[in-house]
């Protein structure tokens, strides 16, 4: 926005939105919006800790642009920000909360709306894609507060965010003194027939001020949605909300209108999070108006911070553009401290960033950063300290998965895309390895020879890798020399390898299709490697998507080195991609340099003829193909490849292939692949006459049947005209292992912990798949590793399941 007061270019700061904002309300509705309570001590403390603290910069640090986006109740944010709850939004403009909702749908983070939001839930929830969260009072009359519920989780809203702080309205002077009132057409627009004019008078006749720590389990009753607590001051408060199982904890002083004379938010983050230790989000609010203040947070144990004033700010300036450039602004603000501190993602912002808090050093059985610095001698780490990617939520998505497997053994699951394996005969183990020993003699190599073959470490490029390009001809017409072939420890061996020879530093754009396998995501977080995703459309991936990520990418000054991609049955999708879309992304990796990793780990077990490999198309050595034997052979032998033919050539001009490139890694990663799996594969290959299809003419057809008998037995529960009114969809898969649900609630991980208790049944969150959001209303069935009658009930049960969570 332009505006004359604040020269030619516009506010610059959250303070100059402060000012346009103080110029343009009433100044009875800004003091409501400003002021704190009582002598306002901790609504300026709240400001003034960020005062305090310095942030140390690391140089020579090679960060060009920062990793902003953060994972957050299984939702990736574009920036670990979000609006913080505020009331009666319509106060600042006549759009109120829908400006705000559009505003933040468009910068990529949430909003929590107020219970006492100026706009109705149903109008916030259409203004735009911002995910949505409801701040609770918890009212003595409990069918109000479970109303409210129930017509947010209608909206679509995520999550739920109790205010704990507020057994009454602490006494807000400025109000006081104003004789404030809400001026007329100002209501709470989802509380109906309230007849109250003045906040403190509502509060006082309405709020619950006898709650205690049972309201948690009350809240899990009425809705299934995540609980967080805001208002958490003391690490005591933290282990009480831990051990209650929240979902999150949001520090917060209520912006300090509450109690007078509590301490800054800033100041008591760094317990609260040492309380925690990551077993819930930590949110802060209060006091942040820089991006170098969200940075000095994340630095004291904050996963993301909320803006409450500074959004009203910019709402009253310039409505919903006002909003949009106040998140701007702090976001650019925090892309640049994160630069110039050296920090390269959201993840990697630790204790070390920040000096000068005024940080008490609390004993609260876990440890904060202050008290292990001040103590370097006390045994133990800090996750901090450990690299970011054991923080990432990316890693933690399977880890939930597995805990509610283990939590309900006698729910069907959905779940796991293990092969099946009534196939497997442990005795031919040993038949395998006999027929590699024999090959090898049949090919000259002494007693002594094959017994060094089998007990040694071998060669790290693999002992079997002319036995796997045989294969890869038979099956797939494929060819290339044994050369151009590297064993490895699985598939995912073959990812890492891939990315760190070809992602040389952080202008290289590795780009994947999504949503997507999340072992290359997985991989590239260990690399710190960015992944941009490029997005399917409705049929499946096509050329202009990733036409479009490449002209964005090198927009933003970068080099797209990588497209990752599974052509065939996809994992999670199950899409598959047309032939004329593969010869059409091998003629754009072509034009535009870009290498193609090919991930098909399910053509060789689904039914029927299948559409050429990329590589098998590949004339330009565009393809580097990662494939495993697990799925078509023995998962337990953790066998994998990568066929790398490209030609590499160094400052002398010499050349060689990628893949021995890639075997140099291996060699410090993990040196060789097991001999004994590589004989074991070795052998299965022989016997099936160079190749694997032999092998995989009962597995196809299993897993296709399987596929089948879940598409009759959903077709039967869930009927066309039930769909159709339910707004319930999924797709039809020819093989593979997977196919997706579309259902018209949030499919996160609350509604699936609900699944597995109540009917008995486990599925996977889409969303674990989006490597920058999306999925949040999908999910993933797994269906090779079901009996079908296990399918029939399972999707009996989850048929109950989704009638049930649509009805609420």
């Amino acid at each position: 926005m332009n505006d004359g007061d604040n020269g030619a270019g516009g506010p610059l700061t959250l303070a100059d939105y402060a000012e346009l904002a103080r110029r343009r309300l009433d100044p009875a509705v800004w003091d409501f919006v400003t002021g704190g309570a009582g002598d306002e001590r901790t609504l300026a403390d709240n400001t003034a800790a960020f005062d305090r603290v310095r942030l140390r910069p690391r140089v020579l640090s090679a960060v060009t642009r920062p990793a902003l986006n953060t994972r957050i109740l299984g939702r990736t944010w574009a920036a670990p920000l979000g609006v913080a709850p505020v009331a009666y939004h319509t106060l600042a403009h006549s759009d109120g909360e829908a400006a705000t909702a559009a505003a933040a749908g468009a910068a990529g983070v949430p909003l929590v709306v107020s219970t006492f939001a100026g706009r109705a839930f149903h109008d916030i929830a259409a203004a735009g894609p911002a995910p949505l969260w409801l701040q609770l009072y918890c009212f003595r009359d409990r069918g109000v507060t479970r109303g409210l519920i129930e017509r947010a989780a209608d909206a679509g809203f995520e999550a739920l965010v109790l205010t704990v702080d507020a057994p009454r309205l602490g006494r807000r002077l400025r109000d006081e003194r104003n004789g404030f009132r809400l001026p007329p057409g100002i209501a709470p627009a989802n509380l109906a027939g309230t007849g109250f004019s003045a906040p403190g008078e509502h509060a006082r006749e309405a709020f619950d001020p006898a709650l205690d720590w049972t309201v948690v389990e009350w809240l899990r009753t009425v809705s299934p949605l995540p609980v967080l607590l805001k208002g958490i001051l003391t690490a005591a408060d933290a282990r009480l909300a831990t051990e209650s199982e929240v979902d999150g904890i949001i520090v917060s002083n209520h912006g300090g209108r509450q109690l007078d004379g509590a301490a800054a938010t800033l100041d008591v983050l760094p317990e609260i999070a040492a309380q925690v230790a990551g077993r819930c989000p930590v949110l802060l609010d209060g006091g942040v108006r820089r991006g170098g203040d969200v940075l000095a947070a994340l630095a004291l144990g904050a996963d993301a911070v909320l803006l409450g004033r500074p959004v009203l700010h910019g709402l009253a300036a310039a409505g919903r553009d006002g909003v949009a450039d106040v998140l701007g602004i702090v976001t650019e603000e925090l892309a640049e401290a994160m630069t110039l501190a050296g920090c390269p993602s959201v993840a990697d912002a630790g204790p070390e960033l920040v000096s000068g808090s005024a940080v008490p050093v609390v004993e609260t059985g876990g440890r904060s950063a202050a008290t292990e610095r001040s103590h370097p001698h006390v045994s133990g780490l800090l996750k901090e300290e450990l690299h970011g990617s054991v923080s990432d939520p990316v890693l933690d998505t399977m880890n939930f998965l597995n805990e509610i497997t283990h939590r309900y053994p006698d729910a069907i699951s959905f779940a796991p895309g293990r092969p099946y394996d009534g196939f497997f005969d442990s005795e031919q183990l040993f038949t395998h390895i006999r027929r590699y020993m024999d090959h090898l003699a049949a090919a000259g190599r002494s007693p002594a020879q094959v017994r060094d073959a089998l007990f040694q470490y071998g060669p790290t490029s693999g002992m079997i890798r002319d036995l796997v390009a045989d294969s890869l001809r038979l099956d797939e017409g494929i060819d290339v020399p044994a050369e151009s072939v590297v064993v490895t420890v699985g598939c995912q061996e073959a990812m890492l390898l891939a990315l760190r020879a070809l992602i040389a530093g952080p202008d290289d754009a590795l780009l994947v299709s999504s949503p997507c396998y999340v072992g290359i995501t997985g991989a590239a977080r260990l690399l710190d490697i960015e992944a941009t995703a490029v997005e399917e459309g409705a049929d499946g991936f096509r050329c202009t998507a990733l036409e479009a990520a490449i002209r964005t990418e090198r927009a933003r000054g970068r080099r797209p080195r990588a497209f990752y991609v599974i052509p065939d049955h996809s994992n999670p999708s199950g899409s598959v991609m047309p032939v004329d879309e593969r010869h059409e992304l091998l003629k754009l990796a072509a034009r535009e340099d870009l290498l193609i990793l090919e991930d098909s780990p399910y053509r060789l077990v689904s039914p029927g003829r299948q559409l050429p490999t990329l590589k098998s198309l590949d004339r330009d050595r565009r393809v580097v193909q990662l494939g495993s034997f697990a799925k078509t052979l023995l998962p337990g032998a953790r066998v994998g490849y990568a066929v790398a033919d490209q030609l590499v050539t160094d400052p002398s001009g010499a050349t060689c292939l990628l893949a021995d490139e890639l075997s140099r890694i291996k060699s410090m990663v993990t040196v060789n692949t097991s001999a004994l799996s590589q004989a074991v594969i070795g052998g299965m290959l022989l016997a099936g006459e160079g190749g694997v299809t032999k092998h995989n003419a009962d597995t196809a057809r299993h897993y296709g049947e399987a596929m089948q008998a879940t598409l009759r037995a959903l077709d039967a529960s869930v009927t066309e005209a039930e769909r159709e009114e339910l707004g319930v969809s999924w797709n039809r898969p020819s093989g593979g292992f997977f196919l997706t649900v579309t259902v018209p609630f949030p499919a996160d991980n609350a509604a699936l912990a609900r699944s597995a208790e109540e009917f008995g049944v486990i599925w996977t969150p889409m969303s674990y798949f989006y490597p920058q959001g999306g999925g949040e209303r999908t999910l993933r069935l797994s269906v090779s590793y079901l009996s079908h009658a296990d399918i029939h009930e399972g999707t009996a049960r989850l048929a109950r399941f989704i009638r049930a969570a649509a009805s609420h």
